[in-house]
């Protein structure tokens, strides 16, 4: 999105107007004309965890409704205001697979783009199953396990950029993480 391309339009503090300006910094911010409250417009955070079998064949759900339904992906989800990172990711992947996780370090962190109204950044963990069955949920219908170098249709380019990863990395990382 171009900076010009304004999304906000009121101050969630006032209600005034808000209007692009130079304040001191290289990059134009939203500024409030009544209260000159600065809006910043960051990414939001978003979580997913890796899970590989013992055939080091990766965990997928595949999406319902909303955007992106009928295409797969690494089950993920995003981050509350008030919530940790690793306590995020073991309540995401739990809400859409069921299975309760310990995330074990990250595994890489990317921007994605692929939303014109949300820029996210994503972190994607290596995690260690601890209980369950896998069961879709929330926002899934189905989970299932594919072969690194044969995913199904993703919905988000950046699954594919950490599948190939994976699958060129041919489970080195993997630490004995396991369903």
């Amino acid at each position: 999105m171009a900076i010009n391309e304004q999304r906000f339009y009121y101050c969630p503090k006032c209600g005034g107007k808000l209007t692009y300006r130079y304040i001191g910094e290289e990059r134009p911010r939203l500024v409030c004309d009544a209260c000159q409250y600065v809006l910043y417009e960051n990414p939001v955070v978003g979580v997913a965890a890796i899970v590989l079998n013992n055939h080091k064949q990766i965990l997928l759900g595949r999406r319902t409704g909303g955007r992106y339904p009928g295409l797969w992906c690494i089950p993920c989800g995003y981050v509350e205001y008030d919530e940790d990172v690793y306590d995020a990711i073991r309540r995401e992947f739990k809400e859409e697979t069921n299975l309760d996780i310990e995330p074990v370090r990250v595994f890489t962190v990317l921007s994605n783009f692929h939303d014109p109204e949300k820029h996210s950044v994503g972190i994607w963990f290596w995690a260690r199953v601890n209980s369950g069955e896998p069961l879709a949920g929330d926002d899934l219908d189905q989970v299932a396990f594919f072969d690194l170098s044969d995913p199904p249709p993703l919905a988000f380019p950046t699954d594919r950029v950490v599948i190939e990863r994976l699958h060129a990395d041919n489970g080195k990382e993997q630490l004995n993480i396991v369903l």
